[in-house]
Order: C-alpha cells, then sequence, then structure tokens
C-alpha cells in the first residue's frame, strides 16, 4: 500500500515513462522465460535424438561381442563410436553384461572390466531419455541390450552438454541487452510522449491553481493548442466558466451595493426624525434669540441648546457617512464605532418599539487591529436582520467582547429561526444557491468580511426561542505586535 502511495505521488510525467520501463521489464521477464524454455526443450530434442543415434549405433556394434563376452571387440567398438559421434561429445561409455557386472568401458583406467558397477551409475536416471545434471553439466543416457526377447546387458553414457547452457547464457544475455534498450528506449519515448501530451494540462493547472488564490484569469488563444480539439475545447469551456463567474461576483457585488442602499433607506425616516426633532428645538431657540437675545441668561441658554442639537446632528450624520460611504482609510476599531451602530439602529427600532440588549466589553485601552468599517457594516446587518425577525414590542441583543488575540460579537434576536438555505450563506463552505438567486445578501455581506478576516460564524438557537449569530475575528500575531508598539 505504501508502495502504491508513493507511486501516485510521482508526477504523471515522470510516473508515465516509469510504468512503461516496468511493463517492460514484465513483458521481457516473461518472453525471456519463454524463449529459454522453448530453447530448453529444443535442445532437449536435440539432444535426446543424438543420443538415441549414438546408443542404436553402438548398441548393434556390441550385441555381438556382449553375446560372446568378447571384452576386446566391445573395447574396439567403443573406440570406434568415440570418434563417429564427436557432435555428442561423449565423456564416457560403460558396457555391462547381464549380471551388471562390466565387460569395458572408455576409461579402463577408472572403471575396470568384469568390476562392480558403482550404485550410483544405476541411480543417476530420469524419466527421460538423457537426463541432464546442470552443476556438472552432463548428461546420462542408458539402454538395455535385448537380444531375441532376452536381457543380455546394458550401455551407460555420458555426455558433455555445457555447450548446451553456453548456449543458453549467449540467449540470455542477448535477450536482457535487448530488452534493456528496448525499455530504456520505450521510457524515453513515453517521457517525451506523455511530457507532450499533459503539456495542455501544465496550462490548465496553472490557470485552475491561480483561481484557488483569487486571481483567475482566461487562458490566452496563443496557448490553445492547434492540433487537439479536444484539448481546445476544455480550454474554452474553462474561459467560459471564467467570465461566467466574474459575471456573477459582479452581479453579487452590484446587488449587494443595492442590500446596502436599502438598508439605509430602511433608516432615512428613523434617521430624519432624529435629526427634525433637535431642528424644531434650534428652530424654537433662533425665534428666542430673535426676540429676547438682549437678555443675557436667555441668550446663553439658547445658544447652548443650539449647540447640543447640533452636536446630536452631526453624530447622527458622521455615524451614517462612516458606515456608508467607501472605506477611504484603514482607521481600526474601536468602542466608540460601535457606539455609531447603536445610534444608527436606534430609529428602526424606536419604530418598531423594540428594546436593545446591550452590552459591550471592552477590556482592551486601544483599538483593535481590525478596519472599523467592515465590521460597523457587519453589525448593522445582523442587527437590522435581527430586528426585521423579532416582533414588534420584541427585544434584540447585542454582545461584544475585545480582546488582545480576537474579537467575538453576539447578535440575540427573539423570530423564528434562520431558514437552512439562508444560514448556509454564513456557515457553509459554498455561500450556495441562496446568493445565486439574490436572496440574503445583507449576510452574503457579512460573510465576506468574515472571510476576509480569516473569521468564523456560528448560528445556535436559543431555549427560550429566537437565534444567536456569533461572529469571532481573530487578530493575527503580527497584528497585535504592531498594535502593542
Amino acid at each position: 500500500m505504501k508502495l502504491v502511495n508513493r507511486l501516485r505521488s510521482i508526477p504523471i510525467s515522470y510516473r508515465m515513462p516509469l510504468i512503461v520501463a516496468l511493463l517492460m521489464v514484465a513483458v521481457s521477464a516473461a518472453i525471456s522465460e519463454r524463449v529459454l524454455d522453448r530453447l530448453s526443450r529444443t535442445q532437449g530434442r536435440f539432444l535426446d535424438g543424438l543420443a538415441e543415434t549414438y546408443l542404436d549405433g553402438l548398441s548393434s556394434a556390441v550385441v555381438p561381442a556382449v553375446l560372446r563376452a568378447d571384452v576386446w571387440e566391445v573395447f574396439d567398438a567403443l573406440d570406434r563410436s568415440a570418434s563417429s559421434y564427436g557432435a555428442l561429445a561423449p565423456l564416457e561409455t560403460i558396457v555391462t553384461g547381464a549380471d551388471g557386472r562390466v565387460l569395458a568401458a572408455s576409461d579402463p583406467g577408472r572403471i575396470a572390466a568384469y568390476s562392480e558397477l558403482p550404485k550410483a551409475y544405476v541411480e543417476r536416471y530420469g524419466s527421460g531419455l538423457v537426463t541432464i545434471d546442470e552443476t556438472s553439466m552432463t548428461g546420462f543416457a542408458r539402454r538395455d541390450l535385448v537380444y531375441q526377447g532376452l536381457p543380455i546387458g546394458t550401455i551407460h553414457a555420458t555426455f558433455d552438454v555445457a555447450h548446451l547452457f553456453a548456449e543458453r547464457r549467449e540467449i540470455l544475455i542477448t535477450l536482457l541487452v535487448t530488452n534493456g534498450v528496448l525499455a530504456a528506449l520505450f521510457s524515453l519515448g513515453g517521457f517525451l510522449l506523455v511530457r507532450r501530451m499533459i503539456g495542455p494540462m501544465r496550462i490548465l493547472e496553472s490557470h485552475m491553481r491561480a483561481a484557488a488564490n483569487g486571481t483567475a484569469e482566461p487562458i490566452s488563444l496563443n496557448e490553445f493548442p492547434s492540433r487537439d480539439p479536444e484539448v481546445a475545447s476544455l480550454f474554452r469551456g474553462y474561459n467560459v466558466l471564467v467570465h461566467s463567474e466574474r459575471e456573477r461576483a459582479n452581479l453579487a457585488m452590484q446587488l449587494a451595493e443595492e442590500e446596502k442602499l436599502a438598508s439605509l433607506g430602511r433608516l432615512a425616516s428613523g434617521m430624519a426624525h432624529e435629526i427634525n426633532n433637535p431642528l424644531g428645538g434650534l428652530f424654537n431657540a433662533i425665534d428666542t434669540l430673535k426676540t429676547h437675545g438682549s437678555t443675557p441668561g436667555v441668550r446663553d441658554t439658547s445658544i447652548s441648546l443650539i449647540e447640543r442639537g447640533l452636536q446630536g446632528i452631526r453624530e447622527v450624520v458622521e455615524a451614517a457617512l462612516a458606515t456608508y460611504r467607501p472605506e477611504r482609510s484603514s482607521r481600526l476599531l474601536s468602542a466608540a464605532d460601535l457606539e455609531d451602530v447603536r445610534l444608527l439602529v436606534k430609529p428602526e427600532l424606536v419604530r418598531r418599539r423594540q428594546r436593545l440588549n446591550w452590552a459591550v466589553d471592552w477590556t482592551v485601552p486601544h483599538e483593535l487591529p481590525v478596519k472599523s468599517g467592515p465590521v460597523r457594516q457587519a453589525v448593522l446587518n445582523l442587527l437590522l436582520n435581527a430586528s426585521a425577525a423579532t416582533v414588534e414590542g420584541g427585544e434584540i441583543g447585542f454582545a461584544a467582547s475585545g480582546s488582545t488575540d480576537r474579537l467575538r460579537l453576539e447578535i440575540h434576536d427573539e423570530g423564528p429561526g434562520i431558514p437552512d438555505d439562508i444560514a448556509g450563506i454564513l456557515v457553509d463552505s459554498d455561500p450556495g444557491p441562496a446568493v445565486r438567486v439574490g436572496r440574503g445578501l445583507g449576510l452574503w455581506m457579512v460573510r465576506r468580511v468574515v472571510d476576509e478576516l480569516a473569521g468564523s460564524v456560528t448560528i445556535a438557537g436559543k431555549p427560550e426561542g429566537g437565534t444567536v449569530v456569533t461572529l469571532v475575528l481573530p487578530l493575527s500575531r503580527e497584528d497585535r505586535r504592531a498594535n502593542a508598539a
């Protein structure tokens, strides 16, 4: 299993030639085995034929001498047969009588006449005509001498078969060299061929890796293969996908901006009320100044009232501008930014007669290393959604805790809960079909903020009813160090 996993980890441009080489080795091994087996069988039949001819001729020559027990004539027949069958390369030939004793041997100095035949000579034969001993590279054969149906003796022959093994070895070396060269050539050809074949796939892979990193670019027409319509079709499909994704992203951004403006419209009436109340007081103070401006006490009171009214209007306007205008600075988040959100959502809560349970635990005396604009927008969207989900006269809640390593934000409501497809915009890996059909764009804006800040979102139900949405935004070590400095 480990070998398979390691093989899969090798790039395909190297894996394919390696597989070709392994297949070539396997095929060459099988072919070599069959060739050598066929050669062995052919050599065996050839040797059997020679041995049978040798024994037939020798038995015809020695039968009369064996019948007469004429040792010298048997010796003479053995000498003549040795010179006549040089191609067989006989090493030793022994002729025994009916009693098993040696009548004559080609080497009488080693096997004497009338001696007992060694037991090893009798036990060395197999089932075939010629038995080969690969250790000594010799072959053994025997022929029973029969006259008128009666056994009169036996011929024991030993042959030199070293030349057969030499031939096999030469053929084996030839096969190994030939198959090795072919395997190397096929592997090199496979490597070059595969590299050429997967070249377009490398182009597609590089573009897909770039797309995974957020920089999807269409494949240039110059990179399209001119002689491979299938790959060209694949490239065109990828380009269509990139263009479609760009159009979808642009459309989603446009819809998100429209949702942002829609949220502003929901607050417009409440903000107008927040501004009109101070304006009414301002006009009353101006009328008072016109009538009683010469009186010092009245003048001071009216001017103080005008200052407080203008200050309230400025706070509302600044909070709206900081939330809805494009972020032009990298101003960091502070507790005052959350108070601006509270001020912006107040008119909507007053209109729906809802209560806001506000709890901000800001344990750090400085700003957090997070851009204030996106966080303010995300909190405002979630609070407006919570207000829309909660019945009139109900209660929504907001809790924030900022520390040196993370920012935790919780929004509570008393609504029936977020539908699964809409909740998936916040918690699933893919925003899902809801965004594609234009639903939940406010939550999608929250999701974008969380993703940009490498944070996380959880959605849970409350035992008494309602939903809790929790945002956790981590603060990087580098940001904390820079902030601390």
